[in-house]
């Protein structure tokens, strides 16, 4: 058993997976697909920006020989899904230089690591962008590719290898990893960059402001919800239900709560919560 930093905070993820043949291996085991590459940029952006978001990807490779684009995303958002939707099809439209041909010159892969879990509770799931015939066969065309992997809940039936990369993800986030439950080199070596007298004094500031950030959002969207369900009880007594549940949306939104978690909080669809926004 050894002591680790968790893979749960952005600079200790990044300070394993920015290794190009770490990254190598974790895609070729994720994706099943070689890929070879030289650098592993963190922290990508393009210039000029693409869109009205200036997007940023956490881990960003180019295989130029095989012509691939992967990154892997590492964040906890409750909008995460719409979020690297995004992101992904950022690195398409950047590729697009002029309106004679609009097919991008790399494929692109993303991979998602959700190590605080995911609403549906699913080790795997995969946004597939190739079109289908209506039997579900589908076509060799826009193969790219989103892959989102969820720690928390590897199961014996989680497919390997991606079962053991997983598992290991998971292992570390309570700073506590036992070496020889695992049998890949390169997770060995993940555990061996991540040891706890390996992290400089800069990565542990780092990881207190990653977490101090973290703990900030959460404090911020419990106050929202609290003064929210406040305001709606007293409005809804004065003017109904429906007065009630717009103030605690309007609140929610206001602490930059997701429509996601809004939804959650409430039971209204996405449809309604955006027809209250645009009344108020």
């Amino acid at each position: 058993m050894i002591e680790v930093a968790p893979l749960r905070y952005g600079v200790i993820f990044k300070k394993a997976f920015s290794k190009p043949h770490i990254f190598t291996a974790f895609v070729r085991d994720i994706l099943g697909i070689e890929i070879e590459i030289d650098t592993v940029e963190t922290e990508k952006s393009f210039s000029p920006i693409v869109g009205n978001v200036d997007s940023r990807f956490d881990l960003f490779a180019l295989d130029k020989k095989n012509r691939l684009i992967i990154d892997i995303q590492h964040k906890r958002y409750q909008d995460h899904y719409d979020r690297f939707l995004h992101y992904h099809c950022v690195a398409l439209i950047e590729q697009i230089t002029s309106s004679a041909n609009y097919k991008p010159d790399m494929q692109v892969y993303t991979i998602v690591v959700l190590t605080s879990g995911d609403k549906h509770k699913t080790d795997i799931s995969i946004t597939d962008f190739s079109p289908k015939k209506l039997d579900g066969t589908s076509i060799a065309e826009t193969e790219h590719k989103i892959v989102y992997i969820c720690p928390k809940y590897v199961t014996d039936e989680t497919p390997e290898p991606h079962q053991e990369w997983l598992k290991a993800i998971n292992d570390s986030l309570d700073k506590q990893v036992e070496e020889s439950d695992y049998q890949n080199d390169v997770i060995q070596e993940v555990f061996s960059l991540i040891k706890k007298d390996k992290i400089s004094p800069q990565e542990y500031a780092r990881m207190k402001d990653e977490y101090s950030d973290e703990e900030y959002m959460q404090e911020q969207t419990q106050k929202a919800i609290k003064q929210g369900r406040k305001e709606g009880m007293e409005k809804g007594r004065e003017e109904g239900r429906e007065e009630g549940v717009s103030m605690i949306v309007k609140n929610m939104k206001k602490a930059k709560v997701s429509i996601e978690t809004i939804m959650e909080m409430t039971g209204l669809s996405k449809e309604q919560i955006e027809n209250l926004l645009n009344v108020m």
